[in-house]
């Protein structure tokens, strides 16, 4: 059964008393890659905190504690401020029990032509949520990770930190910049008992797209990688202490070998002709 309040701690938290199950926390959980992920853990035993900046979180929480198997708690969030990462932090520490591991999902997009379409406050906010955020929430959770001698950090990236991302400019340089974080820290880590791995999917059938106003694109109108298939592959990669995995389908999985050998300026060209706008055929 889930684990009921058992009363303060000594920091004046409640706690929540210990299932048997192990803990995950995951970001950026209420749709798309971060809630199959969190479908991943409850139904490899888990008990889960999800995080969100949506109202959606409620609901996805509520979908995967269905069964009464697992608990899940939900935590409606905006970790593009400091402020909620802070938040989030404090949500691990009060739920009493250490975390076995942790998906560090959340992130956004935006496309366009970057010195004359996009807006600044769009392309800042990528920043604070794939990277800003993304260093933030580590930074908190890695020494607790550490001092306990174990823990498994899921960080997603993305094949587009592979490549130049014309009209994607600040996006795939934010993942560039979380595919090498992720890669440092665990050799940074490679003594400790805690393991990070990257999962860089391709285009996946979420609501990225939608949101980072690219329906209009050849990317954005084209056929799109299963967000169940990309999580699977994700989580087993972590649980095998992987360093990275490119996730989705064989067509993606070429693609990113096949960025491994090209020049980055072909990359640059070739994912202009994906991500122009109205490029959609």
């Amino acid at each position: 059964m889930p684990g009921t309040p058992s009363g303060p701690n000594e920091e004046g938290n409640t706690m929540t008393t210990p299932t048997g199950r192990d803990f995950a926390v995951v970001t950026g959980a209420s749709s798309g890659i971060g809630y199959e992920l969190a479908r991943q853990f409850a139904e490899n035993g888990f008990d889960l905190l999800l995080a969100a900046e949506d109202e959606g979180i409620t609901q996805a929480a509520a979908d995967l504690r269905r069964d009464g198997v697992n608990d899940v708690q939900a935590v409606q969030v905006d970790l593009a401020t400091y402020d909620g990462v802070e938040e989030l932090y404090a949500a691990i520490r009060a739920a009493g029990r250490p975390v076995d591991a942790i998906a560090i999902n959340a992130g956004r997009g935006i496309g366009g032509d970057f010195t004359r379409q996009t807006d600044l406050s769009d392309e800042l906010n990528v920043i604070d949520l794939n990277v800003r955020s993304t260093v933030h929430l580590a930074k908190r959770v890695l020494p607790d990770l550490v001092s306990r001698g174990a823990g498994r950090v899921l960080f997603t990236s993305s094949i587009a930190s592979t490549m130049p991302g014309t009209y994607q400019a600040v996006y795939n340089a934010s993942k560039s910049f979380v595919q090498s974080f992720a890669e440092a820290l665990r050799n940074e880590l490679k003594d400790t008992g805690v393991t990070v791995t990257s999962l860089m999917p391709g285009p996946t059938d979420t609501n990225f797209f939608d949101r980072a106003e690219m329906e209009d694109t050849k990317v954005g109108a084209s056929k799109k990688d299963d967000p169940a298939q990309v999580a699977e592959q994700g989580f087993k990669a972590l649980m095998k202490g992987e360093e990275k995995v490119v996730a989705g389908s064989l067509k993606t999985k070429v693609q990113g070998a096949a960025s491994k050998v090209m020049p980055d300026s072909v990359k640059a060209q070739m994912h202009r002709k994906m991500a122009e706008p109205g490029s959609a055929e």
